[in-house]
């Protein structure tokens, strides 16, 4: 099986177009084309666990975390990232990170730790905006059926749960043919009247190549008349973080205790306790202070996340339980997210975590 078959895979569940701007998700290293021996899933690439996947025979490693953030002008082997990349390159071995566009799914990253939790009645904190694109297309009745089965199917008409979604209406067309077309109804040089559809398919943004492919290829015009504006519409099922209700009622220090237990915390950083039950708990693995106006604004008794800094505990001003629990152990779960995507699609093939704690935090 070759690397394309399982990266097709990932980005069908998780498509690259779905990361945010600053991000570096996808391929790093390897060849598309080259045969895969195994993978190993792990948080972080970095050189340990490439020597890892070396000694286990697996040519893909498959992180959460990209080993590189930013351009490279040397490399040099002077820093864990230029060291990681050489023995990767020296190894042929494959890095993927599959990062903020795992975040911005609904059953990606936090919805793996919403899970620990049983939260129900789940919602996007902030949901991802210039997703969304509209087509507009005009065909000939006898070939609206067709044209709108191949728009369908090239991923068109998605709607959150909702599929083969359109709008059509009825009306009439007219053109006028040069010397050098071959039209598909009337003469050259003559104005032809002729009753048409009109259609509407709503597409997510990434789609735009397949759809028009798909269009073109199935629409009897030599000329296809087609419109697409792009939409300012969101997607509750897609976005940064997530909020959700706790099964039953608990107290802050109960909830404080189950944090610790579920994530094997010694400690845990948190705001000043109200005194409140908790009913409503925003989620966001990683860095995610920045979704504090977010949790406070969907009405969340709790907000659990990493990375915050000084300051912005004092952000949570009274009306929020504010709780830093570290990068990794928000993100430790993903090891088991990604191993369990795989191998149920790829059942018979070697799929492996990690035995490396990649977490450069510790405390004594």
């Amino acid at each position: 099986m070759q690397i394309a078959a399982i990266l097709h895979e990932l980005e069908q569940w998780a498509p690259p177009g779905y990361q945010e701007k600053y991000d570096n998700a996808g391929l790093i290293t390897g060849n598309l084309h080259q045969e895969c021996t195994g993978i190993l899933c792990s948080l972080d690439a970095t050189e340990e666990v490439i020597a890892e996947a070396i000694k286990k025979g697996c040519n893909l490693v498959v992180s959460h975390h990209p080993i590189i953030f930013h351009g490279l002008k040397k490399i040099t082997g002077k820093n864990y990232v230029e060291r990681a990349i050489i023995l990767a390159i020296k190894n042929d071995i494959a890095l993927y990170a599959i990062h903020t566009n795992l975040d911005n799914i609904m059953q990606g990253v936090n919805g793996k730790i919403a899970d620990l939790f049983g939260l129900q009645e789940r919602k996007v904190l902030r949901p991802l905006d210039g997703l969304l694109q509209k087509l507009y297309t005009y065909v000939p009745p006898a070939y609206k059926d067709k044209l709108l089965d191949a728009l369908f199917a090239a991923g068109g008409g998605h709607i959150s749960d909702y599929s083969e979604c359109s709008f059509s209406v009825e009306g009439t067309g007219s053109f006028k043919p040069g010397k050098n077309t071959h039209p598909f109804s009337g003469k050259r040089g003559k104005r032809e009247i002729t009753q048409e559809i009109k259609i509407e398919v709503l597409f997510p943004a990434r789609l735009r190549g397949p759809l028009l492919k798909a269009l073109k290829a199935n629409h009897p015009y030599e000329e296809v008349a087609y419109e697409i504006i792009q939409l300012e519409n969101t997607s509750h099922l897609l976005g940064a973080g997530i909020i959700g209700r706790l099964p039953r009622v608990i107290g802050e220090k109960a909830f404080l205790r189950a944090i610790r237990e579920k994530l094997g915390l010694q400690v845990l950083k948190h705001t000043r306790l109200l005194n409140k039950q908790i009913r409503y708990v925003a989620i966001c693995g990683g860095a995610g202070s920045f979704l504090l106006p977010d949790a406070i604004a969907c009405g969340a008794d709790f907000y659990l996340t990493s990375d915050i800094k000084y300051h912005e505990f004092f952000d949570a001003d009274g009306k929020i339980v504010f709780a830093d629990a570290g990068h990794w152990e928000t993100e430790q779960f993903t090891i088991t997210l990604l191993f369990d995507f795989l191998r149920e699609k790829f059942p018979n093939f070697a799929v492996l975590k990690t035995k490396i704690r990649t977490n450069p935090v510790f405390y004594s």
